[in-house]
């Protein structure tokens, strides 16, 4: 595929009714692309791409990265992969060693084996800031090194990444690796705002916060992570391409806290805290991550940390009502 028209084709999305991917696919299928979505819908919902399958041009596959029939079977005819498909819960780690090894290394290379025998040779790569570590220089550029993971999900991704830029150098295909932020907003299914809120059903008085309540960390609304992705796409085309993904400032988790208490119209609700810097074994107290890198392409976010949690939480409250 030719850099004029890589935004245009037979586009493959593994895990494309989760969270992140349905939005992608929402917007490839806004301008114009054919769509095959790849999901075994463990973590995936159907609803969340149910209004595209009756559409031309779209194709729902559920299959599982695991199996190397089922991949190899969707890379017919594919002119570029958005690879979303992963275990995103980074504290599942700390649980079971495995889960992140199947479902993200092993899972990635089954992909690219495919991609290299079906002659796919595009692929994009939703990777993470877990992939740096407890860096010392925030905002952290993507140049940042040594990458030292210190939760087992974000050695996986950093792992993926390495066979990505290998597979690239090794047999001519085009990445692009993406670092994200917290990305949250509609259709999310884990994380700080959805355990808040999960909470405050249970018990309206009083909310348990991980840690201390002082992580800062960036959070970046999905249509702004999705904008982003398919603007460096099209702006971008070396043999790999690396950009992080996030807003340009932080929010702690105290104030996310408040802000779920108060889009839930609670009120006298009491905190309490877990205590010690991390929230859990592999948490990382504080991220910011430079796009310096990404504003030079063009793009810049239209969200702030607070405004992405803000119109995150009033959505996820309506849905959950």
């Amino acid at each position: 595929m030719t850099p004029k028209n890589k935004m245009r084709g037979r586009i493959l999305v593994t895990g494309g009714a989760g969270f992140i991917g349905s939005h992608l696919t929402d917007r490839l299928k806004e301008i114009g692309n054919e769509v095959v979505v790849f999901d075994n819908l463990c973590s995936g919902n159907i609803e969340f791409i149910q209004h595209h399958l009756e559409k031309p041009n779209f194709t729902f596959i559920k299959g599982d990265l695991l199996n190397k029939d089922d991949i190899e079977a969707a890379c017919n005819d594919i002119d570029f992969v958005y690879h979303v498909a992963a275990n995103p819960d980074v504290r599942l780690s700390a649980v079971d060693t495995q889960v992140h090894l199947e479902q993200n290394i092993i899972a990635t290379y089954n992909l690219l084996e495919a991609m290299r025998k079906k002659n796919v040779y595009n692929i994009v790569f939703t990777s993470t800031s877990t992939v740096y570590g407890e860096a010392s220089t925030i905002p952290t550029p993507e140049d940042y090194g040594p990458l030292i993971p210190i939760s087992l999900y974000g050695a996986s991704k950093l792992a993926c990444e390495a066979l990505i830029t290998s597979y690239s150098h090794s047999f001519d295909i085009r990445s692009w690796i993406f670092r994200f932020a917290n990305i949250i907003g509609s259709r999310s299914t884990h994380g700080i705002i959805v355990d808040f809120i999960g909470k405050l059903k249970d018990d309206p008085n009083h909310l348990e916060i991980l840690g201390d309540g002082c992580q800062s960390k960036s959070y970046l609304h999905v249509t702004d992570c999705v904008d982003a992705i398919l603007f460096a796409v099209s702006h971008s085309n070396d043999a790999v391409n690396i950009f992080n993904i996030g807003s340009e400032d932080t929010i702690t988790s105290t104030k996310i806290g408040e802000i779920v208490v108060e889009e839930m119209g609670l009120e006298d609700v009491r905190f309490s805290y877990t205590g010690g810097q991390r929230g859990w074994k592999g948490d990382v107290p504080r991220m910011l991550l430079s796009i310096e890198k990404m504003k030079l392409l063009g793009w810049e976010p239209s969200y702030t940390s607070e405004k992405s949690v803000l119109e995150t939480a009033s959505t996820l409250i309506k849905s959950s009502s």
